[in-house]
């Protein structure tokens, strides 16, 4: 008699359960969404997206949320929608217990700038893609100019601004990065009236290296204003150009 009652009590409390759950559920699925929250990430120091921007486009697609029950809203619709924005590197939208939805964004984050000789500009995120310029931001990164082809830039170009990234020394002396149109890359630094031609960037810690042998033996003993051009892109040597 005892182990029914057990059975009948323990019945009694999963069927309370299932109703109280699936009561609530519904209560839940009529309630209004009374907020819209959107949350990017690193907004302190890069903002390619905007929090205006995105709610504009949730509206324009008639997905934004406030107002509306929440049997009504599909954050996931939300969420790929945000997704269009060729800035944001990921969204994920979430129901909060006050009431509101949040959509957290991840930007995509660039690594260098290039504007080509044909005048047409873009970024190359950390996942080697393109993506576009934005006239809301603009980040500091090193900007590549000249005969530049998307391979080049998603390549060695990416691989040496990593290389910059990496070694603040060089990346805060490094103004620009010019290819000429026999591929040549040549550095413009921020000190010094002098360009240095690298050639291709095939071993270019070798160059760096014997580009400050050459500042130790060379520049701070004669001068920084006597060249107009220092090319390393030859083995075991360093060719010059006097003004």
């Amino acid at each position: 008699m005892k182990k029914f009652l057990l059975i009948v009590v323990a019945l009694m409390t999963i069927g309370y359960l299932v109703f109280s759950a699936a009561y609530f559920r519904k209560l839940s699925r009529n309630k209004l969404c009374e907020s819209f929250e959107v949350v990017i990430a690193d907004s302190n120091r890069v903002q390619f997206v905007l929090t205006r921007d995105i709610e504009r486009l949730v509206k324009r697609h008639n997905l934004h949320p406030v107002g509306k029950s929440f049997g009504d809203i599909n954050t996931l619709a939300i969420r790929d929608t945000i997704l269009t924005n060729q800035l944001v590197e990921s969204a994920e939208v979430y129901t909060t217990p006050a009431g509101g939805i949040v959509a957290a964004i991840r930007q995509r984050q660039p690594v260098i700038r290039v504007i080509t000789s044909q005048g047409r500009s873009y970024y190359v995120d950390q996942e080697r893609r393109i993506m576009p310029v934005t006239p809301a931001f603009t980040v500091y990164v090193p900007v590549v100019t000249g005969a530049v082809t998307e391979t080049m830039a998603r390549e060695e170009l990416y691989d040496f601004a990593m290389f910059l990234q990496r070694n603040a020394d060089w990346d805060a002396w490094i103004e620009q990065i010019e290819v000429r149109s026999n591929d040549d890359v040549v550095l413009i630094p921020r000190a010094g009236d002098f360009s240095i031609v690298m050639g291709s960037l095939k071993d270019y810690p070798v160059k760096l290296s014997k580009f400050i042998r050459f500042v130790d033996q060379g520049l701070n003993v004669l001068g920084w204003n006597r060249y107009s051009e220092i090319n390393l892109k030859y083995e075991n040597q360093v060719v010059c150009t006097r003004k």
